[in-house]
């Protein structure tokens, strides 16, 4: 069956429903139950339910508000036949959402626009754009000490968890068998098994003791590191996309301060967030917490192109604190329902039998996806490649 996004005051109800923490994200509210919700603002209500939440006392007006809310929430419920419990998963095709490169700028989830940059725009705003291929110009083989030499090479790593280390470690395999890859690049696996963001925010974690022995084991040495690769993830998600999204972002953006302060001649962080979680039926990352970690990744790079301190790459502007971000390789497709348009899905065979790891027709599937992109991508190609 083809899904559409949610019309109208129904995707206000339906954002309400999943910051609430009550529904399922495969409910697809009908507009007869939306139009009998016109009258109740949902962002009001939303922010009525977290000081609840959080114990402060309503009035008796606002009290009777949030009632009010709610019972359209669950009329919604009802109307789809969903559960009205976000915690009790069930595993299941789709989802109902739209990928985030395929939302249009007035598009919304939760509040959220369209497009991997915002405002429904796939590719980063001209001033980024230009940024980036000021620091793609400067990326070319080092030796050792991090000086140009043609004998040198090009560091490329990955940081990570368990899904990044067997997707990385499978698009490693095609990408050195390819004859596109230029034959300076190196390509190193530093992503790791149980090592989500959160394990790497300490600059002294083991995760980072694991990185130098894997980069020293490939004779790559911190200063020739230039380009890395980041999937954004943490274990077990709770809570709102503002709860459990910001500390995603949080996280990541300590992941990205280590990273310059590690690999002093960093120039570019790919940033992905996660493949179709919706098959799983565990809490370690299921839906929609998979796909609602793209907005972290948004987040970040809209920071950083308003000029956030922390995230500075630029040194005329101060402190250089991370490397330049752009969007990498987007993963997330809707289950079973092609996104636009290379036709992304995922079948059941593609995750393992947690739903939550790929299975190997997976990791085959995300390292074709990442090949693609690598050797095509407009600010990415230079360096595979060896395109200038």
């Amino acid at each position: 069956m083809r899904r559409r996004l949610i019309p109208g005051s129904c995707i206000l109800a339906y954002g309400l429903l999943l910051a609430f923490g009550f529904a399922q994200p495969t409910m697809k509210p009908s507009v007869a139950a939306a139009a009998d919700d016109d009258k109740i603002d949902f962002e009001r209500a939303k922010q009525l339910f977290r000081r609840r939440e959080r114990g402060e006392k309503l009035s008796d007006d606002e009290a009777a508000y949030l009632k009010r809310a709610i019972e359209a929430r669950n009329r919604v419920n009802n109307s789809a036949g969903q559960s009205p419990r976000r915690g009790e998963l069930t595993p299941r095709e789709s989802v109902g959402l739209k990928p985030l490169n395929d939302m249009k700028a007035d598009d919304r989830y939760l509040g959220e626009d369209g497009g991997l940059y915002g405002k429904g725009l796939n590719t980063p705003p001209d001033a980024h754009r230009r940024a980036a291929e000021n620091e793609l110009a400067q990326i070319r083989p080092l030796n050792v000490d991090g000086k140009p030499d043609s004998s040198g090479c090009i560091g490329f790593i990955s940081i990570s968890m368990s899904n990044a280390t067997q997707e990385f470690s499978r698009f490693k395999q095609v990408a050195d068998n390819d004859a596109a890859k230029s034959s300076k690049l190196t390509i190193v696996d530093c992503a790791q098994g149980g090592q989500a963001m959160a394990e790497w925010v300490s600059p002294s974690a083991p995760a980072w003791r694991e990185t130098d022995r894997r980069l020293q084991a490939a004779g790559v040495s911190p200063q020739q590191v230039q380009v890395v690769w980041i999937k954004l993830a943490n274990k077990g998600p709770t809570g709102t996309l503002e709860e459990h999204g910001r500390k995603l972002q949080r996280d990541t953006r300590a992941v990205l301060q280590n990273a310059k302060a590690k690999f002093p001649n960093v120039r570019i962080a790919y940033l992905s967030s996660r493949i179709y979680g919706g098959y799983t039926s565990g809490a370690l990352n299921p839906e929609p917490y998979a796909y609602e970690s793209a907005f972290a990744v948004r987040w970040l790079i809209q920071d950083q192109i308003a000029a956030q301190q922390e995230l500075n790459f630029d040194p005329s502007r101060g402190t250089v604190k991370a490397p330049l971000l752009l969007w990498g390789p987007y993963l997330w497709a809707d289950g079973t329902t092609p996104r636009q348009p290379d036709k992304l899905s995922y079948k059941r065979e593609d995750l393992a039998g947690d739903g939550t790891h790929p299975s190997e027709l997976g990791r085959d599937k995300v390292a074709r996806v990442m090949l693609t992109f690598f050797k095509n991508d407009p600010l990415a190609k230079s360096w595979f490649v060896g395109q200038r």
